[in-house]
């Protein structure tokens, strides 16, 4: 996609949300928009498992006494380039007290938004027979939003002055450390001064020294082994792994600290995870 076509997309994404948010306090001269049906609540939850996908949960909750057909569903918030939808384009009915969590896929962030806003629903409704266009403000079970612009943000930022990215994956026998690199590789723009200041264990794997943390302290073109071990040996904690190969890094940038996940990706993780199970005693070549 194109600069132009993200410019562009980006300023049709915001004068859609200015126009929702005005339409919704002043009615834009004819009747405002209908609030969700009586009883219905909804939120936001982002589950491990979505993480990875920049997916989330839209939770809608009937605690009406009619049963709700819920169909389309869209997300406007100034921090992303367009709207959320849902992940599947089907109708999910729910009968007085029963809850349904709908997957919905997030936009690119846009970088020119401030971290903190406010996310406004449109909802597609049925209600005895009557069909409905809810609009009302969202919140979030547990905030996440407002990290997630951040850091894709400052990853943004990074990614013109380096791009960092994992390499080779060594494994090892057991009551040894594996090796995996990172990579550190400079774009040779004068972007601006960027230091790689830690990279953090995961709930699946730690470094041979036990340190919560791993200083890199490097800048510039380098590449960095980091030592790896297990960090637990439960086969379910690979059976059932969600972030057991996302790293959190942590960087300065201009002098301004932050951090941001780095994932293994999919090859890279079905590599690590064998490798747990074989060092662990209960993978195919153990």
């Amino acid at each position: 996609m194109s600069a132009r076509t993200v410019f562009r997309r980006t300023m049709i994404s915001a004068a859609l949300s200015c126009i929702v948010a005005a339409c919704v306090l002043t009615g834009c001269g004819g009747p405002a928009p209908d609030p969700l049906p009586e009883g219905v609540e909804a939120s936001l939850v982002q589950q491990r498992s979505d993480v990875a996908g920049r997916q989330a949960q839209l939770r809608i909750r009937n605690g009406s006494d009619s049963a709700v057909t819920i169909g389309e569903v869209s997300i406007a918030d100034p921090r992303f380039v367009e709207p959320a939808q849902r992940v599947v384009d089907r109708t999910s009915v729910r009968a007085p007290g029963g809850s349904v969590d709908v997957r919905i896929q997030l936009a690119p962030v846009d970088c020119d938004a401030a971290d903190a806003a406010t996310s406004t629903l449109t909802l597609h409704y049925v209600v005895e027979g009557a069909t409905g266009v809810g609009v009302a403000p969202v919140e979030e079970q547990v905030p996440f939003l407002t990290a997630l612009h951040a850091a894709e943000c400052l990853r943004e930022r990074v990614d013109e002055v380096a791009e960092i990215t994992f390499g080779r994956f060594t494994p090892s026998p057991a009551e040894s450390p594996a090796t995996l690199e990172l990579v550190i590789a400079g774009t040779g723009t004068d972007a601006g001064t960027l230091k790689v200041r830690d990279i953090r264990e995961t709930n699946l794997l730690g470094f041979v020294d036990g340190e919560p943390q791993y200083a890199v302290e490097k800048s510039g073109d380098v590449t960095v082994g980091l030592p790896l071990i297990p960090a637990r040996c439960d086969p379910h904690a690979v059976q059932e792994d969600k972030r057991g190969t996302v790293f959190r890094v942590d960087v300065e940038l201009d002098g301004v600290e932050g951090s941001f996940d780095l994932a293994a990706t999919p090859e890279l993780r079905a590599d690590i995870l064998s490798w747990v199970a074989d060092w662990c005693g209960y993978g195919p070549d153990a």
